[in-house]
């Protein structure tokens, strides 16, 4: 497990994954927001590919988040996208409701962004968010990312179209905070 000061990152377990659905896929509002496609309803026991573990994906790394005081599981993060020869990654995470606005997020990206440079020596990860995620923007710059653009309209979310902020940090700038 990697560790931060308050989270966790883990192997995603099976048990993990009703919970996971419940509380966050199961949202219609988190769900669209997070999603780049339309929501749909998960059961429980579906095996649905954003949540089920395949090892064999290269492309792809997925944590469960658990809280350090208690074990207790509070959601997902992932690296996607990893592009081994340009040593670049995005980077994603969701907690569950109840664990929003604790400070957890800032500590995920943190251990997220030490997981990528350093474990798997990437030079660039980034962030694509939409830009009324306060906390997914606020835990991001708190970790150094800085502002590189915005997608104008980008996202169809719920009805509407929404602008995406896109942030990125480079291996060296995180070196220099570290």
């Amino acid at each position: 497990m990697l560790t931060g000061t308050t989270v966790g990152l883990r192997a995603r377990y099976e048990d993990d994954i009703p919970i996971l659905v419940a509380e966050l896929y199961n949202d219609v509002v988190n769900g669209s927001r997070a999603e780049g496609s339309p929501w749909r309803p998960i059961r429980p026991s579906a095996r649905d590919p954003r949540l089920i573990t395949d090892e064999s994906k290269e492309d792809v790394v997925a944590f469960s988040v658990v809280s350090l005081a208690d074990d207790a599981l509070i959601g997902s993060a992932n690296l996607w996208g990893i592009d081994t020869h340009n040593r670049f990654a995005h980077l994603g995470l969701g907690l569950i409701p109840s664990a929003r606005g604790s400070g957890y997020g800032t500590d995920v990206v943190a251990v997220l962004c030490r997981y990528g440079f350093v474990v798997r020596g990437l030079n660039r990860l980034q962030i694509e968010t939409l830009a009324d995620n306060h906390a997914m923007l606020r835990a991001a710059e708190r970790n150094g990312f800085v502002r590189e653009g915005v997608l104008r309209r980008s996202a169809w979310v719920l009805g509407e179209f929404m602008d995406e902020v896109v942030l990125g940090m480079l291996q060296e700038e995180w070196m220099r905070r570290s």
